[in-house]
């Protein structure tokens, strides 16, 4: 059984997770095509971690809450031995869950070209394509989207 619940990224084991995102992403994009947003000292953060069978941290995610009704979707991952699940979009719904909680009305991500299980996890949970946001520019590597939260969303807290 998975459970995803609220958990502070300075723990050891969403360091290790983040650390793994890191690897993989320096991998697949040049450096000025990596947004690794540090979330150590982020204000307005949502984390969350998935907690897998064994009761190991086994994916992780956040909103960082801009205060102006906006939140910005940063570091999902969900190792590969836990993939074909479904969990990106339950931690995604957690996390709109809570962003709507905290005001939000929409949400915003930046994901790259060369991650096409990520794109279709965000289309399938209703992100569409939007231009560049702050403090983005326009990059080739790059996809930009949005989703704005529902009423239900809100409800849901």
């Amino acid at each position: 059984m998975y459970r995803i619940i609220p958990a502070k990224v300075t723990q050891s084991e969403s360091q290790a997770l983040i650390a793994a995102l890191d690897a993989w992403q320096t991998e697949l994009y040049p450096a000025e095509s990596n947004h690794l947003t540090d979330l150590n000292d982020a204000q307005g953060l949502i984390f969350r971690l998935i907690r897998g069978p064994q009761d190991d941290a086994v994916g992780c995610g956040a909103v960082l809450v801009s205060g102006d009704g906006f939140g910005e979707i940063k570091r999902i991952y969900i190792d590969p031995r836990h993939r074909g699940q479904r969990l990106g979009e339950r931690l995604l719904a957690s996390l709109e869950q809570a962003a709507a909680a905290q005001g939000c009305h929409t949400l915003r991500l930046e994901t790259g070209i060369k991650q096409p299980a990520a794109i279709t996890l965000y289309r399938r949970c209703g992100y569409e394509l939007t231009d560049a946001f702050a403090p983005y520019q326009p990059d080739p590597l790059s996809l930009f989207m949005r989703k704005a939260l529902t009423r239900s969303a809100a409800a849901a807290r």
